[in-house]
């Protein structure tokens, strides 16, 4: 991730990519890997590349959750908010994570440093409720051991 959008990145990714049969979503995972996110600034671009309206883009953005508009934190919280979850205390969970971290849901803390996300399931339906700390997927969680998950990962951030 960069602070500043990578303009040689997106250029290369939108010429190699552009003229693909539906570019549009593998254009922003592209892009997403290369800054973290997708900056509201390349949304005329890849509109333009794709002959597509702003609004057109925009709404793909938003409607998707795996698409950040802004940066991620370095440690990015995902709690799985799936039925077999739900089924083992995942929303009580869940709560208790977003106090804890004190941020809610597509939100990262006011130090910058921790972004917490829904995620729909993580595979682990049969030992939950989980929760995917950067790549690290982890079941059975507790309040206690996602703290310490957490402070481990800030750590090494």
């Amino acid at each position: 991730m960069s602070d500043t959008v990578t303009t040689d990145a997106i250029d290369e990714i939108l010429t190699r990519m552009a003229k693909t049969e539906g570019a549009l979503l593998p254009i922003l995972h592209a892009i997403q890997a290369v800054e973290g996110y997708v900056p509201a600034e390349v949304v005329p671009r890849i509109a333009d590349a794709l002959n597509l309206s702003r609004a057109e883009v925009h709404g793909v953005i938003s409607y998707y959750h795996h698409f950040r508009q802004k940066p991620a934190g370095k440690v990015v919280v995902q709690i799985c908010r799936a039925e077999a979850c739900q089924a083992v205390g995942a929303d009580a969970f869940a709560q208790e994570a977003v106090k804890a971290l004190g941020c809610d849901f597509h939100e990262t803390t006011k130090d910058g440093a921790v972004t917490l996300e829904p995620v729909y399931c993580l595979g682990q339906c049969a030992c939950g409720p989980s929760a995917m700390i950067n790549d690290d997927v982890h079941a059975r969680m507790t309040i206690e051991r996602l703290k310490s998950l957490v402070e481990r990962a800030r750590s090494q951030a």
